[in-house]
């Protein structure tokens, strides 16, 4: 995973009216998920931004209402990237990647952003970009490869996820698909349906006249 560095500011007034005087000022509200989770009741003091989040009746996870500008995230969201974030918060670094983003449907302004924050011993899930490598034998013979998921799901250590799932399709074949479950990464778990399909060679017109006159 690439690395990136973000600024962020803790957010204590969560209300619309400050939401919106916040994107005026090119400002984007988001959460800091993954804080630590705690036994309650709960009685440390918190830092600005944080609050308690409770997960049962005995423990609570706390997560961090924060602020980052447009200017400083754009080369991190309009990117088919992946980064490990050094979040600078109320004077500390913290390792964090990117979850979720919402846009404004007809601006398509980004509305909130959500980060989660990471541990060198505690597994996560992202989504990283599919590459495909290599001419297919299918394709050779006429056929039109297609992919259909560009992005795989992934769990594992967040400094082990590389920035890209590499899939050679040299020896697939006309007709001939390949689904989740036939591709394997060391150290990673894939947890997409095991029969979805990532990539095909599809039977053109000219490949089924080519295959027609053969017969």
């Amino acid at each position: 995973m690439k690395k990136f560095n973000l600024k962020a500011e803790a957010r204590q007034d969560l209300g619309k009216k400050a939401v919106k005087a916040l994107r005026k000022e090119g400002k984007i509200p988001a959460v800091l998920n993954g804080g630590k989770i705690v036994e309650l009741p709960y009685t440390a003091a918190l830092e600005p931004g944080e609050k308690l989040v409770e997960l049962d009746a005995k423990r609570g996870m706390i997560t961090t209402d924060i602020t980052v500008t447009s200017e400083d995230v754009r080369k991190l969201i309009y990117t088919p990237d992946i980064f490990e974030i050094d979040l600078e918060l109320n004077g500390k670094v913290r390792k964090a990647v990117m979850k979720d983003l919402a846009f404004q449907p007809v601006k398509d302004t980004v509305l909130h952003i959500d980060f989660l924050e990471v541990y060198p011993d505690k597994p996560i899930i992202m989504e990283v970009p599919v590459k495909i490598e290599g001419h297919a034998e299918g394709v050779k013979a006429g056929g039109k490869l297609q992919l259909s998921m560009r992005k795989l799901k992934v769990k594992a250590l967040y400094n082990e996820i590389p920035e890209q799932l590499v899939v050679n399709v040299d020896h697939l074949g006309l007709g001939k698909s390949l689904a989740v479950g036939d591709l394997h990464f060391e150290g990673l778990e894939l947890m997409n349906a095991k029969n979805a399909v990532v990539c095909a060679v599809q039977l053109t017109r000219a490949a089924r006249g080519a295959a027609a006159k053969a017969d």
